[in-house]
């Protein structure tokens, strides 16, 4: 199974990051996920299913251990083709 998973963290801060949005940054980059999208409003990940899951163990933790005050996720299962 393959998923996509689509996150935010806050508080915003627009005019530089804050640390939770730099360690989401680092979580995502460092896991093995076929395909990773970081913007300043959302980011998206995607992969197997065990890899997608770990990583969002990851995420959830340290963002919260680094200030983030909410988290806002959304999953998906996604087919082979990357569709839904």
């Amino acid at each position: 199974m393959r998923l996509r998973v689509e996150f935010t963290t806050e508080p915003f801060d627009l005019d530089e990051p804050p640390a939770h949005a730099l360690v989401a940054r680092e979580v995502v980059e460092a896991a093995e996920l076929d395909a990773v999208d970081v913007g300043p409003f959302g980011n998206t990940a995607e992969g197997r299913a065990d890899t997608v899951l770990t990583a969002l163990d990851a995420l959830l933790r340290k963002t919260l251990e680094a200030g983030a005050t909410r988290i806002s996720l959304q999953v998906n299962v996604i087919d082979e083709e990357g569709g839904r």
